[in-house]
């Protein structure tokens, strides 16, 4: 059987579910806009309750990143970004999201060759990038400030 990109494509798009995507679109917003919402709503606490604004930064993000841990270990996490789509994939909760279910899925393997080595292969690239891009940046700020 004889099939051109073209006759792929057309069964692909057969095949493929219709999807709103203005709906989508409206929907991921309004998930990121809330969840980005909630941070808010926790840093105003933290800095209602004596913090400075850069620690009431740090309590925020580390809540995200908890709370978003726990939410992926009940599975609640999961079920938001079905329905949600994109708009879960705020940074941090996002990231913390990918992280814990990569941990999940390889904790039958053991701490040390499942989790230990599973956990970084979302993590692994992105803290790559960001060590190579903060060597970077740091040596091109150096040269023009010099």
């Amino acid at each position: 059987m004889n099939i051109t990109p073209q006759v792929y494509g057309e069964m692909s798009r057969s095949a493929s579910p219709r999807s709103n995507v203005r709906v989508n679109t409206a929907v991921a917003f309004l998930t990121g806009g809330a969840i980005c919402a909630v941070g808010q709503v926790i840093r105003m606490f933290a800095e209602a309750a004596g913090a400075d604004a850069e620690t009431a930064s740090l309590w925020t993000s580390v809540t995200l990143i908890i709370a978003s841990s726990l939410l992926t270990g009940l599975g609640w996490y999961q079920r938001l970004a079905k329905h949600a789509g994109a708009g879960t994939l705020v940074p941090i909760t996002g990231f913390s999201n990918s992280i814990s279910s990569s941990a999940i899925e390889a904790r039958s393997e053991g701490l040390i060759l499942g989790v230990g080595t599973k956990i970084f292969t979302i993590a692994g690239p992105v803290i790559l990038y960001g060590s190579a891009a903060a060597f970077v940046y740091g040596l091109l700020y150096y040269i023009v400030t010099r």
